[in-house]
């Protein structure tokens, strides 16, 4: 069980103005040689990105989840709507997470809801390969990552859902074992590494993240609150009913002031 550590008073971060820098910290997370130790220096640029561009570096599988919610730990209205929970700094540290993953996972409900791009405008960086989890194969293929060319698109099914379309769209179609609560997030990530992609970010929604998380497959995991009270909606995390405060997760976390947003990371495994 590991111990919570705050930074105390949160530490003010501005994702902006900060190009060159930035481009320096993804080239190091991204060309680093093995063995080489990686450059830090004292910048919250640094401190917030550093230990996600060394991640990289070491070329194993590891997973960042996100999620953006209310003060009331909602992260859209009943209906669906969750644009713009956050702010834009918010916004801009999402695009630099897409910088920094091989990939980016969202699962159908969020494609169908929010129609995202999925790919790197805000900052400098490559656009990573676009996943999305779609079990029971509701999608119909007119979804902006399905047609829009602007990077390499897996559609992740349950194989007893796949028929004999070898794609959707420009998407591959790639079939996935089940676990007791739709596709296994652990199977996941073993037939995204045999692609290749090793450093992957979980964006939502509330259902795939919690899934994850609930598996244990999660790395780290940034909860993103707004000043935001909705009342009502869908909520951010559900996980199994637990009796006891004992069995909760005590993750040791760090915080950063988005804007007007908090951000909490929580770190699970090294």
């Amino acid at each position: 069980q590991m111990t919570t550590t705050l930074l105390s008073p949160p530490d003010q971060i501005s994702l902006r103005g900060e190009d060159h820098a930035w481009q320096a910290l993804l080239r190091q997370g991204s060309q680093g040689e093995q063995g080489v130790p990686f450059l830090q220096d004292d910048s919250l640029l640094h401190a917030l990105y550093g230990p996600l561009c060394a991640m990289r570096r070491r070329g194993s599988s590891y997973v960042v989840g996100h999620l953006a919610q209310s003060l009331d730990g909602r992260i859209a209205t009943t209906c669906g709507v969750s644009r713009w929970l956050s702010g834009d700094e918010d916004l801009l540290h999402t695009h630099r997470m897409r910088a920094i993953a091989d990939a980016v996972l969202v699962g159908a409900s969020t494609v169908q809801h929010d129609d995202p791009q999925l790919t790197v405008r805000l900052c400098a960086g490559d656009s990573p390969v676009r996943v999305i989890l779609d079990p029971e194969r509701r999608l119909d293929g007119s979804q902006k990552v399905f047609c829009d060319g602007k990077a390499p698109t897996l559609l992740l099914v349950a194989a007893d859902r796949v028929g004999q379309e070898a794609t959707c769209g420009q998407a591959e179609v790639i079939p996935i074992s089940r676990s007791e609560h739709g596709l296994d997030p652990f199977e996941i990530r073993r037939v995204l590494a045999q692609r290749g992609l090793y450093w992957l970010f979980v964006e939502g929604g509330g259902i795939t993240v919690s899934r994850f998380l609930a598996a244990g497959a999660l790395d780290r995991l940034q909860i993103t609150v707004a000043p935001v009270i909705i009342g009502s909606g869908r909520p951010s995390l559900v996980l199994p009913e637990i009796h006891d405060l004992a069995h909760s997760l005590r993750p040791r976390t760090r915080r950063f002031l988005l804007g007007d947003d908090t951000m909490i990371e929580c770190a699970f495994h090294d």
